[in-house]
């Protein structure tokens, strides 16, 4: 059994999920930012994506945080994902409305994988990214990443497949 830690950066802070952080994850489901995820989505998908993200901690030793900055603003969410839905264990990020462009979920993504890296069994993390969401892409190639085109997608899913560094190159 795994508690999800505190893991800070050097503007961020990733933490555990609280109740109080529902009302920002729904409210991004539901809006049309989430069209790179199926969405928009209705409290029933956001409350079970959000039970999923804290329920890995225990279940898998990974999972899913709040991305903070320095005053205690919730900017957004990265996890890292398994379960019965995706093929290999996934890196996934969101910022909340607003807070994008400013380098938020590189920084927070990058801190999670160095964490994930050092403190789990895992050695290689993909991303699934909706083919049209250029600004994922982007910041995936920035972390490294590379698309890998013989890799399985979640159901067959129409998306790209990016396969970060492994840990062993991360955690030189």
């Amino acid at each position: 059994m795994t508690v999800a830690p505190t893991i800070t950066s050097e503007r961020l802070t990733l933490r555990p999920f609280r109740l109080s952080d529902f009302s920002d994850y729904a409210a991004f489901l539901a809006s049309d930012r989430a069209r790179h995820m199926g969405g928009p989505h209705g409290q029933e998908k956001a409350w079970s994506w959000f039970c999923n993200d804290i329920a890995h901690w225990p279940l898998f030793g990974f999972g899913g945080l709040i991305i903070e900055d320095s005053v205690g603003r919730r900017l957004g969410q990265v996890a890292v994902t398994k379960g019965l839905e995706f093929p290999d264990a996934q890196l996934g990020w969101f910022l909340f409305d607003g807070h994008e462009g400013k380098g938020f979920a590189g920084e927070a993504a990058l801190a999670l994988r160095r964490w994930i890296y050092a403190n789990t069994g895992l050695k290689s993390l993909v991303s699934y990214i909706d083919r049209a969401n250029r600004a994922s892409i982007a910041l995936a190639e920035r972390m490294g990443a590379e698309l890998d085109e013989t890799a399985a997608t979640p159901k067959g899913a129409p998306c790209f497949v990016f396969r970060h560094p492994c840990a062993q190159e991360v955690l030189v």
